[in-house]
């Protein structure tokens, strides 16, 4: 069975205790039974605790998450998603766990809130998961959001892991396309605020948006999607989770 999340009714960041054995724990700082106004409402209010410095130093384990809908319903109305977290050693790039759990989902399709309607699926396959991870790459925005608390920052919060988000399309700001070769990296820029980075990860392939999640800085954050990104568009783990969500094997 999935282990019991910490209850942390708090409103601040380093206020629980650190668990005592391995694992992913979610802190609870708000329900999840909220309007779409109530929704934008706390993303404000929790923007200015995401913290956008730091590296995360020694990895061992890293893990990434997305979510994948087998039935898709009006934007209105309940659907049916699969969650998927995949863990992998560094830097051997190893599968060391995998975890998938399929739900109903009810929030409304909302642009800007996709966390409110992934988040409670994600955290139900994190709960499972044995092996705590270094890094967490989430299949979304972080900072790059127009409120700055995109689906890997409000995750980010919730497990108070480095967590750096990796999206395939842009949500909002403006940039230049980099360079065709891999690695090259133009700034996302909003409202005259650099958001995140629109980086190349392989020759010629489409961009990634990559934005800090939490508690790392964006130049680190650029440095670990290239750092994890072998032959594919996707960095590793985050292409496993993208296959996992989807039920499919990877190639």
């Amino acid at each position: 069975m999935p282990r019991r999340s910490t209850d942390c009714h708090l409103p601040t960041l380093g206020e629980c205790p650190a668990p005592y054995n391995a694992g992913v724990y979610l802190r609870h700082i708000h329900d999840w039974d909220l309007t779409p106004t109530e929704a934008i409402a706390l993303q404000s209010r929790l923007a200015p605790q995401v913290v956008r410095d730091g590296n995360p130093g020694a990895v061992r384990l890293v893990a990434a998450a997305d979510v994948a809908y087998v039935e898709r319903a009006p934007a209105w109305a309940a659907s049916t998603a699969r969650a998927a977290v995949v863990v992998m050693s560094y830097p051997a790039l190893e599968v060391v766990e995998e975890r998938v759990v399929q739900t109903r989902v009810t929030f409304p399709y909302v642009p800007g809130l996709l966390s409110f309607r992934e988040i409670p699926a994600l955290a139900t396959a994190l709960e499972q998961v044995e092996s705590a991870p270094d890094l967490l790459l989430v299949d979304g925005q972080g900072h790059a959001h127009p409120r700055r608390l995109g689906i890997a920052s409000h995750l980010g919060l919730l497990v108070e892991i480095p967590t750096i988000g990796c999206a395939k399309s842009r949500l909002c700001g403006e940039a230049s396309e980099p360079g065709r070769d891999r690695a090259a990296t133009t700034p996302l820029i909003d409202k005259s605020e650099q958001i995140g980075a629109v980086v190349r990860t392989k020759d010629g392939v489409k961009p990634l948006y990559i934005s800090t999640g939490h508690m790392i800085a964006l130049d680190s954050a650029v440095d670990w999607v290239l750092r994890l990104t072998t032959t594919r568009r996707l960095p590793e783990p985050a292409r496993l989770a993208d296959l996992l969500s989807k039920g499919k094997q990877p190639a």
